[in-house]
């Protein structure tokens, strides 16, 4: 198989764009060898190839069905943090002469795969009998404290603040989802490609790409929850910083955000 037109196929608008069918995305990719593609298609469209999530469930002291609520909270969470970025670069994008043309292109993909993410959270909880929560309204100012859309340098700031921010909350979650293996799949996927997110903004702030210590990374002190932890270096008992000091020893390890600290960021930002 050529992994080239494997690519090209992916990078066309459509098919992130398109609420297809599952039948329909099946065939639509059956030429380039289903089980090639089902290996390498990002943004959680892989599950969806496959058999579709069903609903885990548990015996309650009465011996009836009770669905795990840890994995579709899970998927709540993420499909708040998903919607919010999603308006976000959106309403950037609507902003007129806001984001110079030479950046448009890089946030005109990253809103496709915001979008596509959207509609993946909200098949999954619907295919597991749950009702997606409604997008929420979002105040991007924070009350008044960010101008980030007739302000570039605002815009990046907040971008790369909830980039990190979706990073380490989909790490936080994985023990809540690891009882369905396609969502399990589905949201590692989806994780890697908002680190190479986060990452790609960082660089556009003239940042590394990667965490060091807790300040993020010449940003303001009102993300400082965004970053909180990133100064460790115990992983499993081991000090990081032994062999070349504390800032490469935790910028090799990015650390999980729980979900409660993940609503409140969130939260900052939703009226």
């Amino acid at each position: 198989m050529n992994i080239l037109k494997l690519l090209d196929k992916l990078s066309d608008d459509k098919f992130f764009t398109t609420e297809a069918t599952r039948l329909e995305t099946l065939s639509n990719i059956s030429a380039f060898g289903k089980k090639a593609a089902v290996a390498a298609i990002p943004l959680g469209l892989g599950a969806l190839m496959t058999t579709p999530a069903k609903a885990e469930t548990v015996d309650n002291v009465n011996g009836g069905p009770l669905f795990k609520t840890a994995l579709t909270d899970a998927l709540q969470l993420a499909l708040v943090l998903e919607y919010l970025e999603n308006e976000y670069y959106a309403t950037g994008l609507a902003a007129g002469t806001l984001i110079p043309t030479a950046d448009r292109v890089v946030f005109m993909q990253i809103a496709k795969h915001e979008a596509a993410h959207v509609v993946f959270l909200k098949n999954t909880l619907t295919s597991l009998g749950v009702t997606p929560g409604a997008k929420p309204t979002f105040d991007f100012t924070a009350g008044g404290n960010f101008t980030p859309f007739t302000d570039y340098n605002q815009f990046l700031v907040l971008a790369q603040a909830f980039e990190d921010t979706g990073v380490r909350a989909y790490k936080g979650q994985a023990g809540n989802v690891m009882s369905n293996k396609a969502v399990l799949q589905a949201a590692l996927q989806i994780h890697s490609v908002e680190a190479r997110h986060a990452s790609q903004v960082r660089r556009m702030r003239a940042n590394k790409g990667w965490i060091e210590l807790a300040n993020g990374g010449n940003m303001p002190a009102a993300t400082n929850p965004v970053y909180a932890g990133e100064d460790n270096i115990t992983q499993a008992g081991f000090n990081t910083s032994t062999a070349f000091g504390a800032a490469a020893g935790s910028a090799a390890y990015d650390e999980v955000l729980s979900g409660s600290d993940a609503q409140t960021i969130a939260g900052l930002f939703i009226v």
